[in-house]
């Protein structure tokens, strides 16, 4: 049996870039304090802590007084840059560069349809943290949609500006984009494409290689929203598509008589963790 890793599977940017920033502060300052799990992967997330980071709420930055705050990179809304400042927090600002540029799209998008009566509607998913992040910048003046359905809470009366979580997919953005155009008729509607090509260029890449295989396994947190997606565009592709957290959940069934296995994750999901998830399968007895 061949187990094959997909190469384009793993740590996005954003992601890459914040666990790098806890790392390095990690062995300046000993502990620091993450808000909110700095990735949505369990594994991950004990590893970090076995080096000293703690996942903290909102709620605990009361007694961070004088401690190091790390904002991951979901980002975080103005008024907790102000309550850490407020408190003397040290700020280790781990917002993906991608959600910062949507942050001041988001404002800049609120100051425009204050100015004609409009509203701004973002698509994602609801109470996500980069959701908050965003709404947050407008202070929660903002609609948010998870998919047409929603549509009944927006006012085409008044000019709309549609933008969209940096996670969110491509097709529904579209889809949905072009179904307020309609309702709105001769009402002013910008649509502003703001999800991320390095995470959204991913679906085609997964429907290939889960095509390629016989079985997917896909590696990814619970928590994590982005792996919800990229898990319903493999098993879309190969209904023979197995969704663990970890080696554990592994079904020695899901591999009689399978000759290529194809391991592939989200965007918060380790290569470690694949290559975990590799070895065992690999050391099965079937």
């Amino acid at each position: 049996m061949e187990v094959i890793i997909d190469d384009n599977s793993g740590f996005c940017f954003g992601v890459v870039r914040a666990i790098g920033e806890a790392e390095t502060a990690l062995q300046r300052v000993g502990e620091v304090y993450s808000l909110g799990d700095i990735v949505h992967n369990r594994v991950e997330v004990q590893r970090l802590e076995q080096l000293g980071l703690h996942t903290v709420t909102h709620e605990d930055m009361a007694n961070l007084g004088g401690r190091t705050l790390l904002i991951r990179a979901h980002g975080e809304p103005p008024r907790t840059y102000h309550k850490a400042k407020e408190l003397g927090i040290t700020v280790i600002d781990a917002t993906c560069p991608v959600v910062a540029r949507l942050q001041r799209r988001l404002r800049e998008a609120y100051d425009k349809m204050q100015e004609v009566g409009g509203s701004v509607v973002l698509l994602g998913k609801r109470g996500h943290a980069e959701v908050i992040g965003l709404t947050g910048q407008a202070d929660d003046d903002v609609v948010v949609i998870e998919g047409e359905a929603d549509l009944e809470n927006v006012d085409f009366t008044r000019p709309i500006y549609f933008l969209s979580q940096t996670t969110q997919s491509i097709g529904l953005f579209n889809h949905i984009a072009e179904v307020i155009k309609m309702r709105a008729g001769e009402v002013s509607v910008t649509i502003d494409d703001t999800i991320c090509r390095r995470v959204a260029g991913r679906e085609s890449l997964l429907a290939d290689f889960s095509r390629s295989v016989d079985v997917v396994i896909f590696v990814c947190g619970r928590k994590s929203s982005n792996g919800r997606v990229l898990y319903e565009v493999c098993r879309s592709a190969n209904p023979k598509c197995f969704n663990i957290e970890e080696e554990s959940e592994l079904d020695n069934s899901w591999f009689e008589g399978v000759e290529r296995v194809g391991i592939c994750g989200a965007t918060s999901t380790p290569r470690w963790l694949m290559e975990k998830v590799a070895n065992a399968i690999s050391n099965m007895k079937l």
